[in-house]
């Protein structure tokens, strides 16, 4: 099965479709709870429209036919359907710490190679402590190394950090077997799902995030607001035992 299936299969449906936000950068879900998954704007406006079938009529489906959008090759469909699956994880807080991923990467990578997956704003922070960096990127920007070069950049990395996205666009597993049986892995980044079942495809940590209120999330994500500026959330991270 891969890891969409088992995030799926064990969801428990019995809740109801109140709302969904798709802002230009975070998309929002509210169902049992509330749940968010970045949009990836650039990669979006690359593929062919319609790049949402059904606009205006989604919240016409039940959360199980929502969260099948999670499969979608469009991006904005997948980025709802990962939303929907967080909007219906319990996160049990006693399970977590408040630690962000930039504060665990640091501290695993310390004098290590890094390889993180996505260009996010604390990259300047790791560099100055990594022996070496690569950051692999489907937009890069300076410095940055193409998504191509994962194949040589991750086999060498101890510490491997994958933005959540890698749902989103199906790429998670296929950058997971690049990974060795020793390199500590993170997930990060709020389209994370916050479930033990997801150490089972070999992550050692999860940094992501739990909506605690709702209205608020989906007010700043419909509003533009980028991942920093999203309030009413807690940014959590949950270790491997």
């Amino acid at each position: 099965m891969t890891i969409l299936d088992d995030l799926i299969s064990s969801l428990n449906f019995n809740a109801q479709l109140h709302d969904i936000r798709q802002g230009i950068f975070h998309t929002g879900v509210v169902t049992r709870n509330g749940g968010l998954a970045a949009t990836l704007p650039h990669d979006a406006l690359r593929q062919k429209p319609p790049m949402v079938k059904e606009p205006g009529y989604l919240l016409e489906k039940s959360p199980l036919e929502l969260v099948q959008l999670a499969y979608s090759e469009t991006i904005l469909e997948a980025a709802i359907g990962m939303a929907a699956i967080n909007s219906l994880l319990d996160i049990h807080e006693a399970n977590c710490i408040e630690s962000n991923a930039a504060e665990i990467i640091r501290a695993k990578g310390k004098g290590k190679k890094i390889a993180i997956v996505g260009h996010f704003p604390f990259i300047s922070e790791i560099r100055d402590e990594a022996k070496e960096l690569w950051v692999i990127e489907k937009n890069p920007k300076e410095g940055d190394f193409y998504e191509t070069d994962a194949n040589t950049c991750i086999p060498q990395a101890d510490v491997v950090a994958i933005t959540g996205t890698a749902l989103t666009n199906h790429t998670m597993e296929s950058l997971l077997k690049l990974c060795t049986p020793h390199a500590y892995v993170i997930a990060l980044g709020d389209t994370v799902p916050m479930t033990p079942i997801l150490f089972d495809f070999g992550f050692d940590v999860l940094s992501g995030t739990k909506v605690i209120d709702a209205d608020l999330a989906l007010r700043c994500v419909s509003q533009g607001a980028n991942f920093r500026q999203i309030k009413g959330v807690k940014r959590l991270s949950m270790i491997k035992t």
